[in-house]
This record gives C-alpha cells, structure tokens and sequence, in this order.
C-alpha cells in the first residue's frame, strides 16, 4: 500500500502511521529523517542538500523528491509506505506524482483526518496538561499560540492538497476527532484492500 496522510497539526496523523506500520509492516517516511540519512549517507541527492542547508537555504522541492525517489526504492518499501508530512504544497505534490509516474508507482489513497479547529486546539492543551502533570516536559508545539500559528500554515500551504488529492479520485476523508481507536478501525477497514504480499 502507498499513501498518504493529510491533515493539521494534532490531528492523529503519527498515533495512526505506528499503528499502520505494525499493522501492515510498511515504512514510515518522515522528510526530515530521510534528509538526514541521505546527508549522512552522502548520496548525491544528500550532498546538494547538505550543501544547501550549510548555506543557510532551504532545501528545495526538487531536492526532497529526489530523496523520496531514492527512498521508495529500497526493499521496505517494496510492500508499500506511509507519507506523514509530505507533500506540503500542490507544487510538491504535482512533482510527486510526476516522480512516481517516472517509476511507474501509484498512489493507491490519500485519507484526510477532518478536525474541527476549535476542538482540536483543546485537546492540544490537554495533553499539555496531562504530560506536565506526570513531570515530563511538554512539547514546543503544544501551546495554544503554536498551535494557531502551525494551523494557520497548515490551511494557508497545505490544505489546498485536499482538492488536489480530490480531483485524482484518490482522497478519502475520516473523522480525525472520534476516539483513537475508532479512527485506527476505520483506517484499517479503508487500507486492507491494498495490503500487498512481498515474496521474500
């Protein structure tokens, strides 16, 4: 299976790519650890960005697919993989699938986690509360102003993903604010038609 997960900040999108990983057995591809494996490795693609961020730039488009191409085509990911994170902007995505058009690799569907923004910053501050309340050090991004802050971002960049993924006929959206497992029982039920079996 390969797809991809959209949605805000908070919206379950890493609680639910765990489970599908140990689930169906299929990679988790975050961006952000695939450019620091390529740039540690040194691969081509890892040393134009290496480059590029020692200069204090920002790594464009072209050079993060490149390491996504390089990336689905090592043997895990034979049986499939999970985007979180990735694309961010319709740019991004158009470029994808021209890449995966390349190595003659589809999507199979991309599932939005529809929340309701208001509900969503409470439960960002509850867990706030809950992870100080056991003495462990809150995460950065789990203030009401960061939460608003990624948010807006997340509408203004990447929402627009969700008519793009709809006009290919490859989105379905579920409710991101039932309870975890319902949500985990939903993505299940939409994902195992495209378990794949690898021979090994």
């Amino acid at each position: 299976m390969r797809i991809i997960l959209l949605g805000p900040p908070g919206a379950g999108k890493g609680t639910q790519s765990e489970r599908i990983v140990e689930r169906f057995g299929v990679p988790q591809l975050s961006t952000g650890v695939m450019l620091r494996a390529a740039v540690a490795a040194g691969t081509p693609v890892g040393l134009e960005a290496k480059a590029i961020m020692e200069s204090g730039g920002l790594v464009p488009d072209a050079v993060v697919v490149g390491i996504v191409a390089d990336r689905v085509e090592e043997p895990d990911c034979r049986s499939g993989f999970i985007l979180d994170g990735f694309p961010r902007t319709v740019a991004q995505a158009e470029a994808l699938d021209a890449m995966l058009a390349e190595k003659d690799i589809a999507l199979d569907t991309v599932i939005e986690f529809v929340v309701d923004e208001t509900a969503l910053e409470g439960r960002i501050a509850k867990r706030a509360e809950e992870t100080a309340a056991k003495g462990q050090p809150v995460r950065k991004d789990d203030t009401p102003e960061v939460f608003r802050s990624r948010f807006e971002a997340y509408v203004k960049q990447t929402a627009p993903l969700s008519h793009y993924y709809e006009g290919t006929s490859h989105l379905t959206r579920i409710d991101g604010m039932k309870p975890i497992d319902e949500v985990t029982h939903t993505l299940v039920s939409i994902l195992e038609p495209y378990r794949q079996t690898v021979e090994s």
